[in-house]
């Protein structure tokens, strides 16, 4: 392409990085942010990156995924990790933040930088021009959602997200739980947490009585009945999840050769076999009290969370129908998505997304190559999370030790293993910015 011009719609993190990544290539950006003008929700002020949940990035200790991705970031010299760096307040080893210093500051190194030009207009439409970064997060607008649905030829987005708790496998304990599909006399693809008629009391007693998230006003969509939290089809009454996601019909356990009382089955979350989603578990439980609850289940008494279960208001695409590893859309080139609508979690991961978006957005300008993070690292896992993802099953994710491709040789002890696949992620990236030369900034 010879023009030199960009188009980002949405000021959040993911759009204000990839407007800045492909601004400090040398491309001239507009940026499109619809606030002040029309407010979201969530939103309370007309600053860029605005983080409006908590003031925590997440782990900043380089040795935990979420940790690695911000380590990742940095050496790719991303705004918002600068900013964040600037704007850092004491809280431990996590990476907090004063939320109004650092959309401010963002906001300024947006707004001063020559190559960006910010317009503060509700974009309605998905616009013509191409390359087109569309960040718009979350909260998209109703009337851009639908014009994007149109763009992809997609029967819909989500607009109300149902997540069940993912857990990583090596924590399960593989004496009590047992493989097997309903129905099937050969060993089957879940695995299946056997209860007792008394472990189901103890269960069903905890879960009905722990603390509950409580909903935003924007967020008070009736349920679908096909996604009901688990608590809430436990108020119905002591049997219903018997009837729901828990029911044993079609199970026999191995060890006792009888049909379990109860069971919870676990579905495996990606093509390693190192996650598994607990099915039909999405839950508005606060995450200390799914911690607690949950490991009351047989084989899960020491399960660790790779993500807990949550429903929230959410607007994001079927990555792994819709998107290329290089977050072009397929069947739509020149058009690219960025940021949570692809189905990452989490600020951070969205950055990291908007990261890669201006990059290619910037490469595609320039007629080079487009790019897709090594696999090894978490930007590449989260890519192959979002294409390899199981279609039937997609739903958001953070970034986790799960998402990653295991090491050559295995390795037992826990802690030495990540270390191992945090500095070959460390290793291989750095190779790949030298090989391409990315650093280069025009």
């Amino acid at each position: 392409m010879s023009d030199d011009k960009l188009v980002v719609v949405g000021g959040g993190l993911a759009g204000s990085e990839a407007a800045w990544q492909a601004a400090e290539r040398g491309v001239r950006v507009t940026l499109y942010e619809a606030r002040p003008a029309l407010m979201t929700e969530a939103h309370v002020t007309s600053g860029l990156a605005e983080v409006v949940c908590s003031n925590s990035l997440g782990s900043n200790d380089p040795f935990s995924a979420p940790g690695l991705l911000k380590s990742e970031l940095r050496l790719l010299r991303s705004l918002i990790l600068q900013a964040a760096d600037q704007c850092s307040v004491p809280a431990g080893s996590a990476l907090a933040i004063d939320r109004e210093l650092f959309s401010k500051t963002i906001t300024h190194k947006i707004e001063t930088h020559p190559n960006i030009t910010l317009l503060r207009e509700e974009v309605k439409e998905i616009p013509p021009d191409r390359p087109l970064i569309i960040a718009t997060g979350p909260l998209t607008s109703s009337s851009l959602a639908e014009s994007l649905s149109r763009l992809t030829q997609a029967e819909r987005l989500y607009f109300f997200d149902a997540i069940s708790p993912i857990i990583e496998a090596e924590s399960i304990d593989r004496s009590i739980v047992f493989k097997a599909s309903r129905y099937e006399s050969a060993e089957g693809d879940y695995l299946n947490c056997p209860l007792s008629k008394e472990a189901y009391q103890v269960f069903y007693k905890a879960l009905t009585e722990a603390d509950r998230v409580t909903p935003k006003s924007f967020e008070t969509t009736p349920y679908f009945e096909g996604c009901l939290p688990i608590e809430e089809l436990a108020q119905r009454g002591e049997q219903t999840p018997l009837f729901g996601p828990m029911k044993p019909v079609g199970l026999l356990d191995p060890k006792t050769g009888r049909q379990p009382y109860a069971v919870v089955q676990l579905r495996q979350e990606n093509q390693f076999a190192s996650c598994y989603n607990m099915v039909g578990f999405q839950t508005r439980l606060k995450y200390g009290e799914q911690k607690k609850v949950f490991r009351l289940l047989p084989g899960l008494q020491k399960a660790e969370f790779l993500r807990y279960g949550s429903l929230h208001r959410n607007t994001f695409i079927h990555a792994p129908s819709l998107l290329q590893p290089t977050l072009e859309l397929k069947g739509s080139p020149g058009v690219f998505i960025a940021g949570q609508i692809t189905g990452v979690e989490g600020y951070v991961e969205s950055a990291a997304i908007g990261l890669l978006a201006g990059i290619n957005a910037a490469r595609l300008i320039r007629n080079e190559s487009l790019l897709t993070p090594p696999g090894t690292t978490a930007q590449g896992s989260l890519i192959n999370y979002l294409n390899h993802s199981d279609p039937k099953h997609f739903q958001p994710m953070n970034i986790n030790f799960g998402l990653f491709p295991p090491l050559e040789k295995p390795v037992k002890e826990k802690d030495k293993r990540k270390r191992m696949v945090v500095n070959r992620a460390v290793e291989d990236l750095k190779e790949w910015i030298k090989s391409l030369s990315l650093l280069e900034i025009t």
